[in-house]
């Protein structure tokens, strides 16, 4: 029945202004109105990832909800995790609107919203509320305040502020919404950033809270550049690679109206470009590092596809804004039906078997 109800409001919320529709889907969430996942499980898609385990791989990406307002509802709908966020020091309004923008086209979305948020006080008390026992994985994607003077202080912020009821942390310095925010991938600030985040938390770690810490890096980057930085993270430590935020190429686009628009593009033209990139990480690191793949995951087709670049766990967003929670279950039962058909006992098996075909692609890809 609520398989239904969703298919038929989609229509209805893509008329609306996306924000609009974004604002009236987490009050729909935030009254329980949305599909329960039946039963557990299958065993086969359970893994330890960074020491925690998740029952299946499929997550929410950061983005939707934005000030930790209903991560429990998509626990509730199936995924294995959600991340909240992102979340800076200070509450700010973003940038001006109209800042984002749907093409139904294109299956995608150009979002310029700079990181609009509540603060991280306001996540911090409804995310002090939660028992972990049964609210699932829940991660922190924490970033810099636009007009920030410190921003790798901000993230330091970040990592003091939710490290006693984050299950891991993500440092976002991918959003090509707040300038300068990019500039972090260089070696220099990433070592800087990294040092100073790390022993953030091996403060933390004094009380006995030691969350895993993940990098979300831009798809943007040059790919002589990509080496460095991702021997940087490997050298500092760093407990996962998130592969990759929004683009700002427009590569493949129909819509010429939404092409024009400014901000970070996301959806089905990015799977491509995120996935080469992700084989590509797997393939420098040789397989050491446990990464999070993100970026055009709307079938079951896609997300097989991204684990066997490299990802040990995927992420959704804009895959829901087209199909609905529906998905969640779709992509679920496509693995499991993959691991049948291959005779795999796991989904940790499926990690990484074509990374070197995705990154073959990758020079071409960006």
């Amino acid at each position: 029945m609520f398989s239904t109800l969703s298919q038929l409001a989609l229509p209805l919320l893509h008329a609306l202004d996306p924000e609009r529709a974004h604002e009236l889907t987490l009050r729909a969430l935030e009254a329980g109105l949305y599909p329960h996942a039946e039963g557990l499980d299958d065993t086969r898609l359970a893994q330890s990832v960074m020491g925690i385990t998740f029952a299946n791989p499929l997550g929410l990406a950061a983005g939707f909800d934005k000030d930790a307002r209903v991560p429990r509802a998509f626990i509730d709908m199936g995924c294995g995790f959600a991340e909240v966020g992102t979340l800076t020091p200070l509450a700010q309004r973003g940038n001006a609107r109209p800042r984002v923008f749907r093409s139904l086209d294109d299956h995608a979305v150009i979002n310029a919203l700079g990181f609009p948020n509540d603060g991280q006080r306001a996540a911090l008390t409804r995310l002090a509320r939660r028992s972990r026992a049964r609210s699932g994985v829940i991660g922190i994607n924490i970033g810099a305040n636009k007009d920030s003077r410190d921003r790798i202080g901000d993230y330091v912020a970040g990592v003091e502020a939710f490290a006693g009821v984050a299950d891991y942390l993500t440092i976002n310095i991918s959003s090509p919404n707040t300038p300068g925010l990019r500039d972090l991938h260089g070696v220099e600030l990433l070592d800087e950033l990294l040092e100073r985040v790390m022993t953030a938390r091996e403060e933390a770690a004094q009380e006995g809270r030691t969350p895993p810490l993940v990098v979300k890096l831009s798809p943007d980057m040059a790919p002589a550049d990509l080496p460095e930085t991702v021997h940087c993270l490997e050298r500092r430590g760093i407990d996962a690679i998130m592969v990759a935020n929004t683009t700002l190429t427009r590569d493949g686009l129909r819509d010429r109206d939404f092409s024009g628009q400014k901000g970070g593009l996301s959806g089905r033209p990015v799977f491509e470009r995120s996935t080469a990139m992700l084989a590509r990480v797997f393939a420098l690191t040789e397989g050491r590092m446990q990464l999070i793949g993100v970026g055009g995951i709307d079938s079951g087709e896609t997300a097989i596809a991204k684990i066997e670049a490299g990802a040990s766990l995927i992420q959704l967003y804009t895959g829901l804004v087209f199909e609905g929670p529906p998905l969640i279950g779709a992509i679920k039962t496509a693995i499991c039906g993959h691991l049948s058909q291959n005779g795999f006992q796991s989904v940790g098996q499926m990690v990484g078997r074509r990374a070197q075909e995705w990154s073959d692609k990758y020079e071409d890809a960006t």
